[in-house]
């Protein structure tokens, strides 16, 4: 399993923030490939959220053919994800990653409990004006990868495991199925 303490995360300095990731970015290769400063923290949960995947504004993303991540408040519900320390010098990709600029996240700021119960507040994305629809299998697969490359608890990760998928078979950018092969042939070994 992962790092489940924290200790590293309470010590950022004035050039570097905390990012709550719960999507695609879970998976360290997909967030190196533009934010290549982000460095785990540990595990973290959102209290009082729930996970759901759609389009903003109703627009299907170029990138992942489906539904993509999103968080909206609900009592009672929990979302798991990782904290990121970044460099400041990275925030300006992250919002472009996060389509910050054509209003498909907004950013927000959230406090998180790590799994040693001390709260952290991060900057993390949540996607407005939204219709739900399901991520393509490949989407899925991304956060599933990164869940257990993180170590995201089994129970949360089995609930990742039983989302429904649309049933999208084509190809994604070389990019980003290039990273899918890598992921799952390091998480097989």
């Amino acid at each position: 399993m992962a790092n489940s303490g924290c200790g590293n995360c309470g010590k950022h300095e004035e050039d570097t923030f905390l990012y709550f990731a719960y999507g695609s970015n879970l998976l360290t290769a997909r967030i190196h490939l533009k934010n290549p400063s982000a460095t785990f923290c540990c595990v973290a949960r959102l209290q009082d959220f729930k996970l759901d995947f759609g389009n903003p504004q109703g627009n299907q993303s170029p990138t992942w053919h489906g539904g993509i991540a999103t968080v909206f408040h609900s009592p009672g519900d929990e979302v798991w994800g990782v904290i990121w320390k970044m460099n400041k010098s990275n925030l300006s990709s992250l919002d472009k990653q996060e389509g910050v600029s054509s209003g498909i996240y907004a950013p927000m700021e959230v406090k998180v409990h790590t799994e040693d119960k001390k709260e952290v507040t991060c900057r993390s994305y949540q996607m407005e004006n939204y219709v739900s629809v399901p991520p393509s299998p490949q989407y899925k697969a991304v956060i599933c990868m990164g869940a257990k490359e993180n170590g995201l608890p089994l129970e949360y990760q089995e609930k990742l495991k039983a989302i429904e998928t649309n049933d999208f078979k084509g190809k994604l950018s070389e990019e980003i199925e290039d990273m899918i092969k890598k992921g799952e042939a390091e998480i097989n070994h």
